[in-house]
Parts: structure tokens; C-alpha cells; sequence
């Protein structure tokens, strides 16, 4: 389907109604059980939304009981701020009773709230050592996500070891990564490691470790073996598969996804790879300036992969990592309907800005927080 002209596919197990039974959560009003902070001063009448989006019914969003409020304390980057807390978001949020405060890091954490909930995109040793000490204190609020299970995606040979131990095959496709190899010592070692792999060219070649920087970003692809010895470790290289320019990005917030789809490399043709020599840099790709919505793609090649399979992906990795805030960066070999990669995973992603539009606001304020599996999540299950 499209929305305000992206390209978007979303998960159809949600449905959000006025009635709080439908988010299997017993009780809700009893705040002790969800956690909310009582506020006298609240009484919003919920706003309408004017339809859906794919199978998911957002005729209201539900607000929370009467009186109470969930406060959301949160530590981000300013780009993260700026990309993520609109103003348009925090007003939709605020009417249905929930908060975002922010932390002031150059505080003690232990000084500050209370907070139902800490989200958080900060790095660094001493910001997670800070975390460690408010939850030995705070056992009770809700980290999203865990600095332990974000470290998985700092790495990029870790965070798809569980995707490639997953082999997830059934009815509607398989999904693994693509056959890769770390490469971390002398750049000239790089070609007969290759060999010994038994890699095959093009090779796609990335920064092994992701830190948040731009460079952590960029990537090569390298056409020959002579130009192996040119790429700076530590690194990690990739066979290219070849899948018609076109990745989709699948955005997990707690148990919904939402997928887009984005322009990726192209493809590499045969007489490109016989007489192509040397190492291509490209910029940052398929980030959100990248939409692939208005291009005239093959339809084999637009095709979303399958609802039931991107829900188990996603079902998986939830459990294996540990983590409720990421998004896969997922390619379909070419020529085949049902074969699929998972080429990079990124913890609290940025946001299309489609997703902000009007159309889309109260969908996105339910996708970030507000939607039921989130509170089953952040409030647990009674």
C-alpha cells in the first residue's frame, strides 16, 4: 500500500479500539499494575483518526485511564530529538497521557524522575554504567533497550550471527546474510583470506564496528583481488547479491513492524564483473532520503517480502537479542521470489518523515509508544 506516497506494508496483528480488554492487558486502570503516575489534572477526550492503515484499525488511540500518566524519561542525541520527538508527536502523546521528560545527563540519574520508562540512544562506558546503577536502584522502570543487547549491534559480525544461526526457512521463503568474512589485521593478508573462504567477487565491504558516525556508514565495493589490499580494516566484507537496487527496511517497535522500501546498490552485471577492477566508496545508503516509492520498479522487484515471514524474523531476533527498538536492512535476491538476505541491523533507528505527516501521526505515536504491544511490553502482562 501507500502512504503520502511511500511505499509501506504493516503488520496486521494489531488492532486498537477503545476497548482496553483488546490489549490483553487485565486490569489496565489499576496503576499499580501498568506503572503510571497519577495526575489530577488530567482528562482528555480521545481524537478520532479518519481510518486505517493495511489491516491495523486506528480508530482512537487509547488513552490512558482517567488521572494517570506514563512518564517517559529520555536521553538522546540531538539529531535523535530532532529526527524523533516533533512537536506534533509530543502533543498527540501528552493527550493520551503520556510524558517525555528529559534527562539531564550532566545530573545524577538517581536525582531525577520518577520515570516509568528511560529511552535512551546514548553511548559510551559511562552512560552505561550510569544505566546499570539506576536499574539496581529502579528494577521497577522500564530500559529500552538494555545497553548489554544494544552492544550486539555495535559489531557488525555479531549482530547477524543470529540471523545466520536462525537459518529461518518455511512456506513463504528463507531468510539468512549473505557469506561473509571479518577481516582485522594487515590489508595485505586480505586477498588470500578471501581465497581461503572461497568468497567470490564483488565483495561488499563495511566498518566492522558501528558507532553512530557517518563513516560507521559508508561502504565499498571492491571488484578484484588486487584492490582487497586497498580497503582499511577492521572490517567485514560481504558477497554482493544482486537484488534489483531495492532494500526494505523493516522497523520493529515492540511486536509491530512497518516496512519501506529504499534504494540500495545496483545491480552488478556480468561484464561488470569480468572487467570492473578497483574499489567503489559509496556515500550512506538507503537511509531515508533514499525512498524508492515513486520509481517505476519491476514488480517482482518491488515486492513486499511476506507478511508471515518478516513476522517471524522479527519474532526471533526480538527474543535472540533482547531488544524492542531496531530495524533490518533486508535484500531479495534477484530472479527469485522467495530468497531473501538480511544485510544489517540498526538499534532505534531514524524515522522516514512520512511517518510524521498528519495522515500518519497517530499510527507513528502508537508505533512509539502508545501502541498495545508496546504496553505489554514497557507495563508487562498481568
Amino acid at each position: 500500500m501507500r502512504v503520502n506516497g511511500e511505499s509501506v506494508m504493516v503488520s496486521p496483528r494489531v488492532s486498537v479500539g477503545r476497548d482496553w480488554s483488546a490489549m490483553k492487558i487485565d486490569n489496565v486502570a489499576d496503576s499499580r499494575k501498568v506503572g503510571c503516575r497519577p495526575d489530577t489534572e488530567w482528562g482528555e477526550k480521545e481524537e478520532k483518526s479518519g481510518g486505517g492503515l493495511y489491516s491495523l484499525t486506528v480508530n482512537s488511540i487509547p488513552s490512558l485511564p482517567p488521572q494517570q500518566k506514563l512518564v517517559v524519561g529520555y536521553a538522546l542525541t540531538s539529531k535523535k530529538i530532532k529526527s524523533f520527538l516533533r512537536p506534533t508527536l509530543e502533543g498527540l502523546a501528552r493527550k493520551k497521557g503520556i510524558v517525555f521528560v528529559a534527562i539531564d545527563q550532566s545530573r545524577s540519574l538517581l536525582d531525577q524522575g520518577p520515570f516509568d520508562i528511560v529511552l535512551h540512544k546514548i553511548s559510551g562506558k559511562e552512560w552505561c554504567q550510569v544505566l546499570e546503577e539506576y536499574q539496581l536502584k529502579h528494577p521497577e522502570v522500564t530500559v529500552l533497550d538494555p545497553p548489554d543487547a544494544i552492544k550486539q549491534l555495535h559489531n557488525r559480525q555479531s549482530m547477524l550471527k543470529d540471523v545466520a544461526d536462525l537459518n529461518l526457512c518455511s512456506s513463504s521463503g528463507k531468510i539468512g546474510v549473505p557469506k561473509q568474512l571479518v577481516v582485522e589485521g594487515d590489508p595485505n593478508s586480505i586477498p588470500d583470506a578471501v581465497n581461503r573462504a572461497g568468497l567470490k567477487l564483488p565483495l561488499v565491504a563495511k566498518p566492522l564496528i558501528v558507532d553512530g558516525t557517518a563513516r560507521s556508514h559508508e561502504l565499498s565495493l571492491a571488484y578484484d583481488q588486487f584492490s582487497l589490499s586497498k580497503l582499511e580494516p577492521p572490517l567485514i566484507l560481504q558477497e554482493f547479491v544482486n537484488h534489483g537496487g531495492v532494500l526494505f527496511k523493516v522497523f520493529n517497535i515492540g511486536e509491530t513492524i512497518k516496512v519501506v522500501r529504499r534504494f540500495s546498490l545496483p545491480d552488478v552485471k556480468k561484464s561488470e564483473r569480468l572487467h570492473n577492477v578497483g574499489v567503489i566508496q559509496f556515500p550512506r545508503v538507503s537511509c531515508a532520503a533514499a525512498p524508492a516509492h515513486d520509481a517505476d520498479l519491476d514488480p517482482c522487484v518491488a515486492e513486499f517480502p511476506p507478511l508471515p515471514l518478516l513476522e517471524k524474523l522479527a519474532q526471533e531476533l526480538r527474543l535472540r537479542l533482547g531488544l524492542q527498538l531496531f530495524n533490518i536492512d533486508i535484500i531479495r535476491e534477484h530472479g527469485s521470489r522467495n530468497s531473501f538476505y538480511v544485510i544489517d541491523i540498526n538499534y532505534f533507528p531514524g524515522m522516514s518523515q512520512s511517518l510524521f505527516r498528519r495522515e500518519n501521526l497517530r499510527f507513528t505515536c502508537i508505533l512509539i509508544i502508545g501502541n498495545l504491544n508496546i504496553y505489554s511490553v514497557v507495563l508487562g502482562p498481568s
